[in-house]
């Protein structure tokens, strides 16, 4: 009988001490998933691009680990594509090196309606972009651009920008090819096969570039060698974020046949530095959670990981509830919260030397059309001092 009564017990306690460890486990589980709310909408760059690629994957992996419906909203200019997260359409965008021209309030942010952006990193996707042709141009090196047609999206200084750098490493202008504007970054790729361009500027690893390599046109890109110092002097000067890479994926690009292209980030996934940090922490683990599930799912896309895209340099400050999560896993360092901090200072003094213009300009009664020019006058003459 108490035989009976000590196995009963014993069997109790241990349901009850199974319960318990369950309990704990559930519990354990739930602070490891990151919170996420149930719909989303993001920005990125136009259908066949890399960017719109890549957030796709990553929509469609916290899809499939949270239950979250992404809702991706296009666009084939930087203005585009900022200006939903500036109006609080969308709670983050997919960027490219408007992050960095929308922050100096440069070329389309000179304007008056919108000035040096309050804009945070997320994760800074490291990629490359270089000027793409076809093998039937026979334009092979960058001095053979000249006199060529070369593509200028209309309202996107991340890809004009980067061209005219391009242009440069070769010793040339705007004025030394043939202009040929194009409504957005896919339709500049797209012209490669359409023969309305003879150069476009992009990713190796956009979906129309594979298109492109299957043609009777064939695809080329055209290298910037490292060893030409004098080339990406000229280039950085225009472009301070691009420098010297080694690309290994593209049509006919592998470890065995690398190329010597720019190195730039993207996409960069930007919020304002208003953003909720918990949400950002919540999001940045959401990627990092998922990361299993869309790692395979294009070429680029094992470079989301933290310890590559959640350490700077970016083209503006990595936002605190990224750097908390970044911090927890070991992967951000203290050298890292002084590039940070140096380039928040950087960022306060332009949006200071803003006001003072902006102030200056109503005083005066400038016109919209002079203001650009007034400022980046400022902005010069606050950052020599």
């Amino acid at each position: 009988m108490r035989q009976s009564i000590l196995k009963r017990y014993a069997i109790s306690f241990a349901l009850i001490f199974g319960l318990i460890i369950f309990g704990f486990s559930i519990l354990a589980e739930a602070k490891k998933s990151a919170s996420l709310p149930k719909t989303m909408i993001w920005t990125c760059y136009d259908v066949g691009s890399s960017g719109y690629v890549q957030a796709s994957a990553i929509a469609d992996a916290f899809l499939k680990n949270f239950g979250t419906k992404v809702r991706l909203l296009p666009s084939g200019t930087g203005i585009g594509r900022l200006l939903p997260l500036a109006t609080k359409r969308v709670q983050c965008g997919y960027l490219a090196n408007e992050v960095y021209f929308a922050t100096e309030g440069l070329f389309d942010f000179s304007a008056r309606e919108w000035g040096p952006q309050d804009l945070r990193v997320i994760l800074a996707h490291p990629s490359s972009t270089s000027m793409l042709t076809t093998k039937v141009s026979g334009i092979k090196t960058p001095k053979d651009m000249k006199g060529k047609r070369v593509s200028w999206i209309v309202g996107n200084p991340s890809m004009y920008v980067k061209a005219e750098a391009q242009l440069a490493f070769a010793g040339l202008t705007w004025d030394d090819v043939v202009k040929v504007e194009f409504p957005s970054y896919a339709a500049n790729l797209r012209a490669l096969i359409e023969g309305k361009t003879d150069i476009a500027t992009g990713t190796l690893t956009a979906p129309i570039i594979y298109e492109l390599a299957s043609t009777p046109k064939g695809f080329q890109v055209i290298e910037f060698p490292p060893d030409d110092k004098e080339g990406w002097k000229r280039a950085q000067k225009i472009a301070p974020f691009m420098f010297p890479s080694q690309e290994t994926r593209g049509p006919g690009v592998s470890k065995e046949n690398p190329v010597w292209i720019a190195h730039v980030r993207y996409p960069m996934i930007t919020v304002y530095a208003d953003a909720d940090p918990d949400w950002v922490y919540n999001y940045i683990k959401a990627i990092d959670e998922t990361f299993s599930i869309y790692k395979d799912s294009f070429p680029v896309m094992p470079d989301w990981r933290i310890e590559m895209a959640g350490v700077p340099p970016a083209d503006a400050p990595f936002h605190e509830g990224a750097i908390r999560y970044l911090k927890e896993k070991g992967v951000w360092k203290a050298k890292y919260d002084t590039w940070n901090n140096a380039r928040l200072r950087h960022m306060k003094k332009v949006r200071k030397a803003w006001e003072k213009a902006v102030s200056e300009a109503e005083a005066k009664k400038m016109k919209s059309k002079h203001f650009p020019k007034f400022w980046l006058e400022q902005r010069a003459r606050a950052l020599a001092d």
